[in-house]
């Protein structure tokens, strides 16, 4: 019998629409900097290429899965997520994490979805991709703080790095512990289950399963996205990020410091680091002084910033409960390595 399709939520989506539409014109109305074309750029275009990403996540994880190239994708990743009972979806996920940390996201959410993964193997495998993550955005950072702040630059880079391994290596052993072993891993052939299809019949696959996904997300994302981008115009996160730099400032890290936390991570990212360079270079704060509060920044406004821009991802490819919750305790994961790494260092050094 032909499968009936399944219908996307048209309503939820009205819903979603005249939400956001209320909320993007409060904030115009209210917010002078918001324009039509602050909008359009800042606005209307990223969220088109996020879109854009998560429909390509899906369509990306749907082919693998029914191509049979999950596989071929993962070989690289096999020997860790063999070890942590991930399974090889989970390590082609992480593979294409390199690329695009949204592709496999909605990679994972194909997977979850279908039953092929379960829950903790997709709460897991985002967080051990905290690791591609890292590398992805590091050729960026990099060459601009590297020239700016030498020693202590190196030094932070080297303790976000052993941050990020620690805790993927802490999540590989709860793996390996805790998970029963995926079914690929238990067949002897060591194949996945499904055998590939045809691209005929991929496509139609694909066709009648994505609307209603892409919906599905839309309805949460466009809403959400909107909220944190007017909140954001009006000044709340700089707000909260200005008020938790002087508290922690004041009372942990040296006022010498002051100016080295609040432009690196509140204000702009290079003149940040730029500063640091310049009071390091003139002899006003030393490199371990520098490094302390280099990681008291990230510490203190690398949450509110995961929460101005992921929120509304993760909230959008996964759920509004599953995805607050995958954010909130990747955060926690992330701060606490970073934490007990920057102390070992302060005091070791």
């Amino acid at each position: 019998m032909k499968q009936r399709r399944i219908k996307p939520d048209y309503r939820g989506l009205m819903i979603s629409l005249v939400l956001s539409s209320l909320i993007l014109l409060s904030g115009i109305y209210l917010i002078e900097t918001l324009t039509l074309v602050t909008v359009f750029n800042r606005l209307f275009i990223p969220l088109s290429r996020l879109m854009a990403f998560i429909a390509l996540g899906l369509v990306f994880g749907q082919y693998l899965e029914l191509s049979g190239l999950t596989k071929k994708l993962s070989i690289l990743a096999r020997p860790l997520f063999r070890f942590g009972k991930l399974g090889d979806r989970c390590g082609s996920a992480f593979t294409t994490a390199f690329v695009s940390g949204v592709a496999a996201n909605g990679m994972l959410l194909e997977f979850y979805q279908d039953g092929k993964i379960s829950k903790r193997q997709i709460f897991l495998t985002n967080f051990v991709n905290h690791l591609p993550a890292y590398f992805l955005h590091l050729p960026t950072t990099f060459f601009i703080v590297l020239p700016l702040t030498g020693r202590a630059g190196l030094i932070y880079f080297a303790i976000t790095l052993l941050a990020t391994l620690l805790r993927v290596s802490l999540f590989l052993f709860y793996g390996h512990l805790f998970l029963a072993q995926p079914e690929e891993y238990r067949l002897q052939s060591g194949k996945i289950e499904e055998s590939a299809k045809g691209k005929k019949e991929i496509w139609q696959h694909i066709r009648k399963k994505l609307p209603k996904r892409v919906t599905k997300v839309f309805i949460w994302i466009l809403p959400i996205y909107i909220l944190v981008y007017v909140a954001n115009a009006a000044g709340a996160f700089e707000f909260m990020n200005s008020a938790l730099s002087g508290f922690v400032v004041t009372r942990i890290v040296p006022v010498e410091s002051l100016s080295v936390v609040i432009l690196s991570f509140v204000a702009e990212f290079t003149s940040g680091f730029a500063a640091a360079g310049a009071l390091l270079d003139s002899g006003v704060i030393t490199v371990k002084q520098t490094v302390v509060a280099l990681l008291t920044g990230n510490i203190i406004a690398f949450p509110i910033r995961a929460v101005r821009h992921q929120l509304p991802r993760y909230i959008g490819i996964f759920s509004p409960k599953m995805g607050t919750g995958m954010l909130l305790m990747g955060q926690f994961f992330r701060l606490s390595s970073i934490i007990f790494v920057g102390v070992c260092y302060y005091l070791l050094f």
